[in-house]
């Protein structure tokens, strides 16, 4: 299974990535399964906002190495979240990695628990995070980009609000857990005033925010996808992604 069955509540509709076994990882399949069930929810006049969800410790590992999907399927994935009618909204309670991060910045509203962590590991493998910046750079404090993408480390939910990848760092959790109950806690009001809001208020307040990357995808997603296919072609990207396959460093690790 790559996508569980949709949740309704009072206008809310839940679509929950459910690979837990392959981290939720971005295969062909699943990012057919979600772009379906957004086509759903667009249609469905009962539908004031989506949140977007997973099952297991990781909200989306990126690409599936060994079952890719084709970058302009992701893309087009991606853009269809922007330019989604309806709010979509990130509960993230586990770990993003790669192109995870362009699926979670395309979201309107994105709130994360103590268990999140977050790391562009592109570079890392030989590759770089080229569509992904479609949604990621109009949203994240460029300093910080500079930073994560260059060097693939690691941070957390409260550093991903302070760069704004984010919307919300949930407090709590501290005693171990994924801080699932902190982030439903913290995503209430949200929910709520998502649900006081008139489906033509929301769409139309959503146009006006999400306009500027609707533009950059038009004028940029040709030459983006031309680069992550050359990456993924490379001799390098190859060397990098055996290496993670294989769990050793690559050769170019000093």
């Amino acid at each position: 299974m790559t996508l569980a069955a949709p949740v309704h509540d009072r206008g809310v509709t839940t679509l929950t990535l459910d690979a837990p076994a392959r981290r939720n990882a971005l295969s062909g399949p699943l990012v057919r399964a979600l772009a379906g069930a957004l086509d759903d929810c667009a249609a469905d006049d009962s539908v004031r906002a989506v949140v977007l969800t997973h099952t297991g410790g990781t909200f989306c590992a990126g690409a599936d190495l060994t079952s890719p999907p084709e970058p302009a399927a992701f893309v087009g994935l991606m853009r269809q979240i922007t330019a989604l009618p309806k709010p979509v909204v990130a509960r993230v309670t586990g770990h993003v990695r790669a192109g995870g991060l362009g699926l979670l910045a395309a979201c309107d509203i994105a709130v994360a628990g103590a268990g999140a962590s977050f790391a562009l590991t592109e570079a890392r493998l030989g590759l770089a995070p080229a569509v992904i910046s479609l949604t990621l750079l109009p949203k994240v404090d460029r300093t910080a980009a500079a930073r994560y993408y260059l060097t693939g480390e690691r941070f957390d939910a409260r550093e991903a609000a302070r760069i704004s990848l984010i919307t919300l760092a949930a407090e709590g959790g501290a005693d171990g857990s994924d801080g699932a109950a902190e982030v439903d806690k913290a995503l209430e009001p949200v929910l709520d005033g998502l649900r006081r809001s008139s489906p033509q208020g929301l769409m139309m307040s959503k146009r006006l925010v999400t306009a500027t990357v609707l533009e950059s995808f038009d004028q940029h997603t040709e030459d983006l996808i031309a680069l992550s296919a050359s990456l993924f072609a490379s001799e390098e990207a190859g060397e990098g992604m055996n290496a993670f396959l294989e769990r050793r460093d690559p050769t170019w690790v000093l």
